[in-house]
């Protein structure tokens, strides 16, 4: 069937011809930091620049060696920098293979129709970039600036949030809110009246019991956190892990808590009840921090351990021996507030629950527990003031999630779908380093977005399932090729980090603030651009906190004193949290007003049907989602997803280890490809489990097409949190099929 925006294979064009282009000093190259040595046939590096990691948003500062040619040999963790303490993790030491993957986007192309069939052409960036201003333009005049909408994340967000602010929109989302992480901000914030942000301020390293619910360290390589895990593991620290699979942090655990899948909060009422009647709480803390107890202790009285083990099949036991534990540490323990929290649809609740024990045993602003961050605060370079846009994301929530602090990306596609209802139309997408196919669940309405807007711009490095719907696809160069901002990443001390490029762009690939400034000026922003490279922002920046950019090239990193002394709260000293109580909330007031369950309520959630089971995904060391799998080093260490298996289940399907077989969802979604079975005690018999990010469908990534299988693809059910907007995508049920249904000639989507 035709289409108006047809997926276009890249791969049908023989991209990969252009020769490497030729580049100028204005890329501003780091200077040499040491002199060539060479062995035999062997050149050492001639120069260390300055860099931090865009592989996973913990970007840890790095130092990128590059020889003579202008070759980047390696990468090794900055020994000053506290977020990775001189070590990467192996996706960080193999960001080189990004850098020198053959599939990487080469040219800006243009959608075009030729003999009634459309497909890319290859274009000059002059004729993209005008292509793209002009369209803008006549968008902006029939209904406005703001119905121009950015999806971002990473460091190429940033750029182009300055251009749409600067063109008149603030239709901005970045997924990984509504994806990811939104639900637990909005759990602490109506707690403590503080957010969690990233990265996360846990006190790993000094704490003396760590609870981590569906939070699996080890696999979800934050490098700091795993680093500090390690740290408390050798210190003796008790570690208790709920999680249905034995995950390598279950595997270091005391205390393995293999619950049943979607009763988390029935375990974490229980052990609030524990808490509090077995009179375990950090009582002068509380007294002195919180308001709310007896209305929380009323509301858990019935949530005995007795009744969560009905529910969720932990003994009774065991639930309360956990509980001691904890309170046997306090303050120095940590219920850890996890990162990809988006699973039932009342998870924002969920992660209150886990702040409100949090709370009771005195853990926030704790030695051991939660502390207080800090940033080093970078001004940004001088503008204009931004002009007021006549309508913002708030107005597409349409007076639906009330405590989301920031944009919805789900809302943003339903805002694109053409309708009379539809007050705030968007018109044109910017998609900049995310690959929404495989980010975002219901893809059935992507598609139908995507089909009524009139512009569709993707800028990323590789030929991801995003790019072939792109009406302009614009090839960015990857980290180690460009200039950035400044990292500013709060944490114990705020410090600053430096990116400057290792070795020139590739082929005609652009890093994202060239791109941002050349299409301001197209618009008519010069003055929201007024420099020429951004070497001379980061500079102006750097004299604004009394440093130089020569000292930042041969530090790569500063560590800045903090402006308050400790980053632990006084346990002597009031404190005002920044709720409206001035206290931490067990009951919230707040939620009660705004029509909400004021305390974290149990609801029962959906079964699978006999035959099938709950789909679990969770990540790998080696791969950050989707991003890292064609990366020909990470590729090598994991080139492929396994689903986990029971052995039971095996058994009574005729499983076996290391045959393949096609999964099918409730809704009778069947994968494209085929994934390989490993029969596992590891995993219980009602839950099947498997890494994201794989099954790719693009034949132009090389090392990834085919690979396993795409666990969003499967995900069709979401269940949406009413307070800020998350999908929860863990009520999604798979069973198995000997069929799939990848068609050789065309790839699904």
């Amino acid at each position: 069937m035709k289409t108006r925006r047809e997926f276009i294979k890249i791969s049908a064009l023989g991209i990969g011809a252009a020769a490497i282009a030729a580049q100028s000093n204005k890329w501003g190259l780091g200077s040499p930091l040491f002199a060539a040595t060479k062995k035999g046939n062997y050149t050492s590096a001639t120069k260390i620049v300055s860099t931090y990691c865009e592989v996973c948003f913990w970007k840890c500062a790095a130092w990128a060696h590059v020889d003579d040619n202008g070759k980047v040999l390696k990468l090794i963790g900055n020994d000053a920098d506290p977020q990775c303490n001189g070590r990467l993790c192996p996706r960080g030491t193999g960001g080189v293979g990004m850098l020198y993957d053959d599939d990487r986007l080469k040219t800006p192309l243009i959608r075009v129709t030729e003999n009634g069939k459309q497909t890319y052409r290859e274009a000059s960036w002059d004729e993209a970039l005008d292509f793209i201003a002009n369209k803008m333009k006549e968008i902006a005049a029939a209904n406005g600036p703001e119905s121009v909408a950015l999806f971002n994340h990473g460091s190429a967000g940033s750029h182009f949030s300055h251009l749409l602010k600067a063109f008149g929109s603030a239709t901005i989302t970045a997924p990984s809110y509504a994806q990811c992480r939104g639900p637990r901000e909005v759990g602490f914030e109506t707690t403590f009246g503080s957010q969690i942000g990233s990265p996360e301020p846990t006190d790993i390293r000094d704490t003396r019991c760590l609870v981590l619910i569906g939070s699996h360290l080890g696999e979800n390589m934050h490098n700091g956190q795993v680093q500090e895990f390690s740290d408390a593991i050798d210190k003796g620290a008790t570690i208790i892990t709920v999680d249905p699979r034995l995950s390598i942090a279950a595997n270091k655990s005391k205390y393995w808590l293999p619950i049943k899948p979607s009763t988390d909060m029935a375990l974490l009422l229980a052990w609030i009840h524990v808490l509090i009647f077995d009179e375990l709480y950090n009582k002068e803390y509380v007294e002195k921090h919180s308001i709310g107890l007896e209305q929380l202790k009323e509301h858990v009285r019935p949530f005995t351990p007795e009744w969560a083990y009905g529910i969720t099949t932990i003994q009774p036991s065991l639930i309360r021996n956990t509980a001691k534990e904890m309170a046997d540490n306090a303050p120095s323990v940590l219920v850890h507030p996890g990162r990809h929290v988006t699973w039932y649809g009342d998870d924002a609740q969920r992660s209150r629950a886990i702040a409100i024990i949090n709370g009771l045993l005195g853990s926030w602003g704790a030695r051991g527990g939660f502390f207080m961050k800090e940033g080093a605060s970078i001004p940004d370079f001088p503008h204009p003031a931004y002009p007021k846009p006549a309508w913002s994301w708030h107005e597409l929530l349409n007076g639906k999630f009330p405590f989301a602090t920031m944009s919805v990306s789900n809302t943003f596609i339903d805002a694109s779908i053409a309708s009379e209802d539809n007050k705030h139309p968007i018109k044109a997408w910017f998609i900049a380093g995310t690959n929404l196919p495989v980010a975002i669940p219901l893809m059935s309405q992507m598609e139908k977005a995507l089909q009524d807007l009139e512009l569709v711009v993707v800028v990323d490095t590789m030929p991801t399932e995003v790019t072939g719907f792109a009406d302009v696809v614009l090839p960015e160069c990857t980290y180690l090729e460009r200039h950035d901002d400044l990292r500013d990443a709060p944490h114990r001390e705020p410090t600053i980090a430096l990116r400057e490029p290792a070795t020139e762009p590739k082929w005609e690939s652009k890093p994202a603030w060239w791109i941002a400034k050349e299409l301001g000026e197209r618009l008519g922003l010069h003055d929201y651009f007024a420099y020429d490279t951004f070497e001379e922002v980061i500079k102006w920046q750097l004299e604004q906190k009394g440093l130089t950019l020569e000292e930042m090239q041969s530090k790569g990193v500063v560590v800045l004193p903090r402006k308050t002394e400790s980053p632990y709260l006084d346990p002597k000293e009031s404190h005002q949290f920044k709720t409206p109580s001035g206290k931490i909330e067990f009951y919230s007031s707040t939620l009660a007003a705004a029509g909400f369950d004021p305390m974290p309520v149990y609801t029962p959630h959906p079964e699978p049907e006999e035959g099938f089971y709950r789909l679990i995904y969770g990540r790998a060391p080696m791969h950050t989602f989707s991003r890292t799998v064609n990366n020909p080093n990470l590729a090598d260490l994991m080139d492929e997803n396994t689903v986990w298996v029971h052995p039971k289940v095996a058994s009574l399907w005729g499983l076996q280890e290391g045959k393949y077989t096609y999964l099918r969802n409730q809704d009778a979604i069947t994968s494209d490809f085929p994934i390989k079975i490993r029969v596992t005690e590891r995993i219980r018999w009602d839950s099947v489990y498997m890494v994201h990010g794989f099954g790719h469908n693009r034949k132009e990534l090389s090392n990834a097409f085919g690979k396993g299988i795409d666990d969003t693809q499967l995900i069709t059910k979401v269940l949406i949190d009413p307070l800020m907007g998350g999908t929860g995508m863990r009520s999604n049920f798979v069973t198995f099929a000997s069929t799939g249904a990848h068609n050789e000639e065309e790839a699904a989507i």
